[in-house]
Order: structure tokens, then C-alpha cells, then sequence
């Protein structure tokens, strides 16, 4: 006889059940590790961020920077920040030097002919509504264009302080380039004093710069200012008179100065002349006075036979070159004596020998 299959039991299929369900649920609990460890896998590697050579980036955490001053700036290479929304990566251009043109103050230009190196034509007037201009301080209009270059040194105050920190410093500059025009007449402004407008504008966005804490530096300023091309020709005539006189200003200069150069040269002769002349003369009246003092005393003990010494010494360097001397003593005694004088002499004749001509003879 054959024997009936068993049932499996109430118990043997419960244990079967239980067996299952933690067979499952092993499972499930490896499959929500190995879910988790690749999430968080997930959530570091999501992290990294690379920085390009010509590039800065700073980690916003819940909108505000990591760190502080240039610590702030991550340098080219790998970095780590928590993903979005925790962390934010805010990338920066590295460009040390940055730039800035003014946008008043220059008159309208065609695009196109600019692009080819072609001037645009001149209106017949200026068109305040297209064309730029600026007053200047004697309310002459001029045109000025400007361009800024400056560098960002406090990265953290210029992208994060402002909205558009770009466009403050093109404010800036514009501004600069109002207020400098305003403070310079039309002829220094265009031609005698550029340098100086250029000065005072930089020193105006320097100030304006620091009072907004756009954390820049000024590097350079270039200008370029032009008359109303309307009256350009005028103003070229002005400036060819003002050249003339400059030159014949220079021409009278120097002549005066030759004039005057000659003239203290002439002075400092005659000067110099006078000077010798005095010192000859001061010699002379001491050497006189030395000799006069030397004969006071021979004076003073025989005035008498002074007085005839000097009187022959007189006569012998009188006399020296006379060929006939005659000397007439004083008379003392009484009486009268008469003097005779043989003038107008005859002249001694000259002895001279004349010895007759010789004759030649001629033979035959």
C-alpha cells in the first residue's frame, strides 16, 4: 500500500516565512549601504571643483565667502566645497589689469568706418543728442575719451559689494573726466596742459573709487581730447598765430639778451678799466706822498739850498735833449744887468767832398 504524503506543518511553514523575509531583508539592508556609501561617495566627489589657470574661484557658504582677503581666492588647481545649497563656487576671471572707457564725452562715431580705419564725417553742428561733449572751466566745449586701467586688489569688496561693480567704475571715471574739464580752460586742457587734466582725473577716480570701497587700484589714465570737429579749422589758426608768437617772442628774447649780454660785457670793461685806472692813480698819489715826505725833512732843515737842488735837478731833466743851455743866475746885487741874445744865428755849414767823375778813355 502506498503512505500518504505528509503536510508540512503550521510551524515548519512559518520558519520557512521567517527565513525568507530575513533573507530579503539582508538583502535590502546591503542594498541601501552599498546605496548610501555611493551617495556619500556621491556627495564628496560632487565637491571637487577644478580652477583654470586664468581663473580665481571663492566658496559662498549660505551666500557668504570662505574666508577673508585674498585667502578668500582659490588659485588654479583641484578644490573641495559641500554641493549646492550649502556651498556656492563663484568663478573669477585673473586679469591683473582691467579696463575702463568713458562713455561721455566723445563725439558720435559710425561703427563701421571706425572698424575700417575711416573717419566719420562731420555734421554741420553738434548734436547734443548723438554727440559727446564736456564744458570747460572758461564754458568752452571740448571732447574728451578716457580709458582707466586699474587692477582689482580686494577681489572680495568689488564682485560682492556691489551689484555691478564694472559699471560703478565707468561711473567713476565719467564722473572724473566731468569734473577735470570743469577745473581747466579750453587752451590748456587741449594743448599746454593735457598732463595735468590727466593728473587731476586720475586723482578724482582714485577718491571716488576709495569712498565706494570698490577695492581697485589706478594704474593708468589715457586721454585724448579734441576741439568741436565743427571749428576745427579755427582752432588750427589759433594755435599756427600762437606758434608765431611764441617764435618771435623766442627771436626777441634772444636778441634782447645778446644786447644785454653785450652791453654787461662792455659795462664790466669799462668797469674793470676805471677800477685799474683808480688803483694806478692811488699808487701815484702814494708815491708822490711817499717822496714828498721823504724830501720834508732835507725841506725843513735849508729851505734855500732845497730849493736850488730841486731847481737843478728840475733844469737837468728838462734840458736833457736841448742842444744849446743857457743858464742866467739871479741877480743879488743892485743895479741892473742886460741880457743880449744872438737869435736866428746863421746855420754852420756842412763840409762835404766832391770828388769829380772819372772819365774812361777808349783806345782804338
Amino acid at each position: 500500500m502506498n503512505a500518504e504524503p505528509k503536510l508540512p506543518t503550521q510551524a515548519a511553514v512559518e520558519d520557512t516565512a521567517t527565513q525568507a523575509l530575513a533573507e530579503a531583508m539582508r538583502t535590502s539592508f546591503v542594498v541601501v549601504r552599498l546605496l548610501l556609501i555611493g551617495l556619500a561617495v556621491y556627495f564628496l566627489c560632487s565637491g571637487v571643483f577644478i580652477v583654470k589657470e586664468q581663473e580665481r574661484a571663492v566658496i559662498l557658504r549660505f551666500g557668504k565667502p570662505v574666508g577673508t582677503g585674498l585667502e578668500a581666492l582659490r588659485g588654479p588647481g583641484f578644490h573641495w566645497a559641500f554641493p549646492y545649497p550649502i556651498d556656492e563656487v563663484y568663478r573669477i576671471k585673473a586679469v591683473k589689469v582691467q579696463s575702463a572707457a568713458s562713455t561721455i564725452g566723445w563725439y558720435a562715431e559710425d561703427a563701421r568706418r571706425k572698424a575700417a580705419g575711416q573717419e566719420t564725417p562731420v555734421n554741420p553742428t553738434l548734436d547734443p543728442m548723438r554727440d559727446g561733449y564736456v564744458l570747460t572751466g572758461d564754458r568752452n566745449i571740448i571732447h574728451v575719451r578716457a580709458i582707466l586701467r586699474y587692477s582689482i586688489e580686494e577681489p572680495l569688496e568689488f564682485f560682492f559689494n556691489h551689484s555691478n561693480a564694472y559699471f560703478a567704475v565707468t561711473n567713476a571715471l565719467d564722473n572724473a573726466v566731468v569734473f577735470a574739464a570743469s577745473r581747466y580752460n579750453v587752451d590748456d586742457a587741449l594743448r599746454r596742459d593735457l598732463a595735468g587734466l590727466q593728473d587731476l582725473i586720475r586723482r578724482r577716480v582714485e577718491a571716488t573709487t576709495a569712498r565706494m570701497n570698490l577695492g581697485i587700484k589706478v594704474q593708468q589714465v589715457d586721454l585724448v581730447t579734441a576741439p568741436p570737429r565743427q571749428v576745427q579749422d579755427a582752432f588750427e589758426e589759433v594755435i599756427k598765430a600762437e606758434n608765431k608768437r611764441g617764435e618771435d617772442i623766442s627771436v626777441a628774447q634772444g636778441y634782447a639778451a645778446e644786447v644785454r649780454s653785450r652791453a654787461e660785457g662792455e659795462a664790466a670793461a669799462r668797469i674793470n678799466a676805471a677800477q685799474a685806472a683808480a688803483v694806478r692813480f692811488i699808487e701815484s698819489i702814494k708815491s708822490d706822498a711817499r717822496y714828498f715826505s721823504e724830501l720834508l725833512p732835507r725841506y725843513q732843515a735849508n729851505p734855500t739850498l732845497f730849493s736850488e737842488w730841486l731847481q737843478t735837478e728840475v733844469l737837468a731833466r728838462a734840458l736833457t735833449n736841448s742842444q744849446e743851455k743857457f743858464f742866467l743866475p739871479i741877480r743879488t746885487g743892485p743895479g741892473q744887468r742886460e741880457l743880449r741874445l744872438q737869435l736866428s744865428r746863421e746855420p754852420q755849414k756842412l763840409k762835404t767832398t766832391l770828388t769829380p767823375p772819372k772819365t774812361e778813355g777808349h783806345q782804338h
